[in-house]
This record gives C-alpha cells, sequence and structure tokens, in this order.
C-alpha cells in the first residue's frame, strides 16, 4: 500500500459506509459493482467514492467497476477490521450492558473481553455473557493480562473522565466514549465520542425546515 497522506476523516466514516453496502452486495451475489451504484446506495456522488477510494490505490477497472468482493476484503483491510480487537466496557448500566449483548460487534472482531464498574452490588457478579465485573481498580492488570486495546465508556457525566483516565493509565489508547461528556485525552490517545442527543438535534432541525 503506498505510503498515505492524511486522511480527512469523513472519508473514513464513508469507507465505513462503502464496506457495509459491499457486504450486503456480497451476501446478495453481487459481484461487480459500479462507483454510481455504491455512490446512490451511500447517498453520495460517485466523484466522491472514487475520490475517497483514491486515497488508497487504484482499485477499479475504468469502465467496468469495481470486484465486490475485492474492494471489501481492501476496505476491511484499510480500516483494520481484518483482525479480532478486544474491548472493555466500562459501566455496566442499562447501555453498557445492551452493547455488552449486541452480536453484532463480536461478529465484527470486536469482543468485549472484560467489564468494569464500582457498584458494590454488581462487582463480583457474571453478565449474561458469562463475564464477571470487575472493579475499575483491577483495570490495569486486566488490560495487560487480556491484552485488551479499545475502551468503552457507558458511565454517568460526571464519571467520564475519571473512567477514561483509569483507561489511559492502563494502557488504553482508544475510547469510544457514550458519555454525552467531552473526554480530555493525551496527544497519544484516540477518543470517539457518540452522543445520541446531538444526532437528535440535527433531526429536529432538519424536520423543522424540511431538510435532506
Amino acid at each position: 500500500m503506498p505510503k498515505l497522506k492524511k486522511i480527512p476523516k469523513p472519508t473514513i466514516t464513508r469507507l465505513s459506509h462503502y464496506y457495509r453496502q459491499l457486504e450486503l452486495m456480497s451476501f446478495d451475489g453481487y459481484r461487480m459493482v459500479s462507483s454510481e451504484k455504491l455512490a446512490w446506495l451511500c447517498q453520495v456522488n460517485p466523484a466522491q467514492v472514487r475520490k475517497d477510494l483514491g486515497y488508497f490505490g487504484e482499485f477499479g477497472i475504468r469502465g467496468v467497476g469495481y470486484d465486490v468482493q475485492q474492494l471489501q476484503a481492501q476496505i476491511k483491510k484499510i480500516l483494520a477490521v481484518n483482525r479480532d480487537w478486544n474491548t472493555a466496557i466500562a459501566g455496566l448500566g442499562r447501555l453498557g450492558s445492551a452493547l455488552l449483548q449486541h452480536k453484532n460487534l463480536p461478529e465484527r472482531g470486536f469482543k468485549c473481553v472484560a467489564v468494569f464498574d464500582v457498584d458494590p452490588k454488581k462487582v463480583g457478579t457474571v453478565t449474561p455473557t458469562g463475564l464477571v465485573i470487575k472493579h475499575i481498580n483491577e483495570m490495569k492488570e486486566a488490560v495487560e493480562e487480556l491484552d485488551i486495546k479499545i475502551g468503552i465508556i457507558t458511565t454517568p457525566p460526571a464519571e467520564a473522565q475519571k473512567v477514561a483516565d483509569y483507561f489511559f493509565d492502563a494502557g488504553i489508547n482508544a475510547i469510544l466514549n457514550f458519555s454525552p461528556t467531552r473526554i480530555q485525552a493525551p496527544d497519544c490517545c484516540l477518543v470517539e465520542n457518540i452522543d445520541f442527543t446531538v444526532r437528535l438535534d440535527i433531526l429536529t432541525y432538519k424536520l423543522t425546515r424540511g431538510l435532506n
């Protein structure tokens, strides 16, 4: 793969959308897809598809299109989801419990191998997936022992930064944060914030103005 320039974040997001559509097309038996068809499925324009893929090399055949399975495999490699990633969830409330039992995550290589909480009623009990809930003070040892690479925060907002600091101190450099609190992270670490209320705000704004 050629040396990459800095890739815009929206491009990475779109690559994930392309991958999902290619996965569905492969399941339905499609062998080839044009940039026009893939763009239509992902609600972007064909030039954008070609530009996004162009950051990473040449994948299609001019006038023919892309081999569905080959392009799917290439994007999977680019996104580094061609391997398993051990994850840990901190905060086993309703959202944390729902994520823990989300079957689609392990199927895509994101395997939750540890869960943490501070509630004495929860610590030491066993989850429906068979994991023993650990106290957050046990995080550092668990991260090393289980080779955890990604932390997931589903705690109340007031606890999010403290939990993030535990993850950072344990050697976790990538966090998916479901708390509305914006995490302060070292320069070496990555944080992706998932705030459902922000997406709902966008929907209501568009809904009241008739926007797409």
